[in-house]
């Protein structure tokens, strides 16, 4: 079993298959083409990225990302955006960029309190005075996870022809913040069936505030879907816009 499923070069050529563009990408690509230094975060195949520059962005674009295999596939779009291996504990940048973004749920691969101070006083070294920090985390209080078992799961053309299917199955009982699930996908381009163990951090508004705050990252706004309507208990996302504090 594969805890890394990312750096699968087969799984990193169906991403975009899998994650087509959506309602979060646009919110994303509206702030990116406003900024002229961008830095993103976990950026997988930089889907983001390369549509700005396809959209006409002329700034820097950097995608950081740990997975090879998925700046492979980036690069092999766009060579004019810097594709950088690594993470923020393994890449540093100080005052660099006017936007961060993690965007696709990566802040949930932040598991530990440690990890994710790291991280967030990496963030907030690599922007600007003016700079801005911009991420997604699932809301708990929408308990996502319920949805993932293999009743859920999907079925998705594959632009070669025949299905790709995707199931995730939670491993039970959910205790605190931690969910760790199993993933299992197969298409017509695999041979049997590619399976993968992940496990995200759901944390709640309060708890995600007081380590943005302990960080030095101000909150200008928070969401709680696309449409920038207000976190409540039940939406689907929390959706955060900080500043270097």
């Amino acid at each position: 079993m594969n805890d890394d499923p990312y750096s699968d070069p087969e799984i990193a050529e169906l991403y975009d298959v899998l994650n087509t563009w959506a309602d979060s990408d646009e919110f994303y690509l509206d702030l990116v083409m406003r900024s002229d230094s961008v830095l993103d975060v976990g950026c997988g195949t930089g889907m983001i990225l390369r549509t700005a520059r396809y959209r006409g962005h002329h700034g820097r674009l950097v995608g950081l990302d740990p997975a090879q295999a998925m700046l492979d596939v980036g690069r092999r779009d766009r060579s004019d955006i810097e594709w950088t291996s690594g993470d923020l504990t393994t890449v540093r940048y100080d005052r660099e960029f006017d936007l961060a973004i993690m965007s696709g749920h990566a802040f949930q691969e932040l598991v530990s309190d440690e990890e994710l101070r790291r991280n967030l006083a990496a963030v907030r070294a690599a922007l600007i005075d003016t700079g801005r920090f911009v991420f997604e985390t699932r809301n708990p209080g929408a308990r996502a996870w319920e949805q993932w078992t293999p009743e859920f799961a999907v079925e998705i053309p594959h632009p070669d022809g025949g299905v790709i299917w995707d199931q995730n199955d939670v491993e039970l009982p959910v205790v605190g913040d931690i969910v760790t699930f199993v993933s299992r996908c197969t298409s017509p381009t695999f041979e049997g069936v590619k399976t993968t163990r992940s496990t995200l951090r759901f944390l709640d508004q309060t708890s995600l505030n007081g380590f943005l705050c302990e960080a030095g990252l101000a909150i200008e706004a928070q969401y709680g879907f696309w449409d920038r309507s207000p976190v409540s208990d039940s939406s689907p996302e929390i959706i955060t816009i900080a500043r270097r504090d």
